[in-house]
């Protein structure tokens, strides 16, 4: 009989992940979370080039992630692995084929990447950890192939989340349907039972409705091979026996547990007094506890840092804000964007940033001309917080209500403020000496 890892390198040599069309090509909507700029500003408070970083996709199945990776980090070079041959030839293929010419593919498990030789800046492992027989050796391995001041992503599947997907794989182990790599009998035998069963069957209609049909989900949640569940505690008890620091959530502002109150800002004495003192571990796992509504437990890590913490945005003070630099997040670089800003800033009109720049948890915002004109010479290139302060000084010197001259305090503290909301946003990274 095969074993767990058989079976899965022959469920995606049948059906490569994800199963995109080799010509479909990513939108820039994707490229947020994969920009190396965001996890690098959340660990450091730096903004970092992706131009010569070698970016790692650790189990890259039929290669469009690695292709997403590509695109949102330009001058970056790609390596691919995975466990199955047949998605590495896609891969491989997929990039060739978008001319991407500095990137290169390895059919290799993710425990043998220190056979590569090579070490990576960012390590990009998404929906693969929680297949590994010991996910704790994949970060391992993760682990010692890292630069020191490189990152991983990762994510595991919620136990909490995901609980009716692990009681039909244990269905369908049940029936034998999962003794070998699942194919069309499998699938065919499975329909058919669920088929027979009434419409008010809790499995059947909690779950099976909602793929029924497709033979790609079929198999990717009531037929996954070595898929397993983990909760928030398990995750930094996993990080800790790898040697790794948390960083965040990547989808952090969706963990937001403030959010799941009426009214946020007035809390429980005690649950306020609670959260003011736990741990972001602690935070997580309440936040899961109440609410376990994201299928994936998607963080950042890398190597504990030991040049000290720096200081949040929200608790600078004037020196800080001296020495400040504002950069425009690299994913708004773009033409369309530098046109909505221009003519939000001439004519008065306000911009829908969301839509070109979609943040996970993150509501459309409509930039007005103010935001628009203060952001507009980042477009060009980083400026330090006193020149965008002066610039501003000459848009607006009078006081819009009293029409008295403002002072260049005045309009230092109006830039900050501005800049602060963008930054709030994830448009605007700041850093600071």
């Amino acid at each position: 009989m095969a074993n767990i890892t058989d079976k899965i390198r022959q469920q995606f040599d049948r059906l490569p992940y994800p199963n995109h069309p080799l010509e479909a090509m990513p939108s820039r909507r994707e490229f947020y979370r994969h920009d190396i700029a965001t996890p690098f500003y959340l660990k450091y408070q730096k903004v970092v080039a992706p131009s010569e970083k070698v970016i790692l996709d650790a189990g890259c199945g039929s290669g469009y992630k690695a292709l997403v990776l590509a695109k949102a980090n330009p001058g970056a070079k790609i390596v691919g692995i995975d466990l199955s041959p047949e998605s590495v030839k896609l891969a491989r293929t997929r990039l060739q084929d978008r001319g991407i010419e500095n990137a290169e593919f390895h059919a290799l498990s993710i425990e043998d990447l220190p056979q590569l030789g090579m070490k990576f800046d960012y390590i990009n492992c998404d929906e693969v950890l929680y297949l590994l027989p010991d996910p704790i050796a994949g970060l391992q391995a993760m682990q010692s192939v890292l630069n020191p001041d490189g990152i991983i992503r990762a994510n595991l599947h919620s136990r909490f989340q995901r609980e009716r997907y692990f009681r039909a794989q244990e269905l369908c182990r049940s029936l034998g349907l999962m003794e070998a790599s699942p194919g069309d009998l499998e699938i065919e035998l499975l329909e058919e039972t669920m088929a027979a069963l009434k419409d008010d069957v809790s499995l059947k209609k909690n779950s099976w409705v909602s793929i029924k049909g497709n033979e790609e989900k079929i198999l990717a949640n009531y037929m996954l091979q070595g898929d397993r569940g983990f909760t928030i505690n398990d995750l930094f008890a996993m990080l800790e026996r790898s040697q790794l620091e948390f960083i965040a959530m990547v989808n952090w502002r969706q963990w937001e547990i403030t959010q799941l109150f009426q009214n946020p800002d007035d809390l429980p004495a005690f649950v306020a007094m609670g959260l003011s003192e736990a741990t972001p571990e602690e935070q997580l796992h309440l936040f899961e506890l109440l609410h376990p509504v994201h299928r994936l437990l998607d963080f950042w890590c890398g190597h504990p840092r030991t040049d000290g913490e720096f200081l949040a945005v929200d608790e600078w003070e004037d020196e800080q804000w001296q020495n400040a630099i504002a950069y425009l997040h690299p994913q708004l670089q773009t033409a369309e964007v530098r046109t909505g800003l221009e003519k939000s800033a001439a004519h008065f009109e306000v911009f829908p940033l969301g839509d070109r720049f979609p943040i996970p948890g993150v509501p459309q915002v409509l930039a007005d001309s103010a935001l628009s004109a203060c952001l507009l010479p980042l477009w060009e290139k980083p400026h330090a917080i006193v020149d965008l302060a002066r610039r501003w000084h000459q848009l607006r010197p009078l006081h819009p209500v009293t029409l008295q001259p403002i002072s260049l305090a005045e309009s230092v503290t109006a830039v900050r403020r501005l800049l602060t909301t963008a930054f709030d946003f994830g448009y605007v990274l700041l850093e600071t000496q």
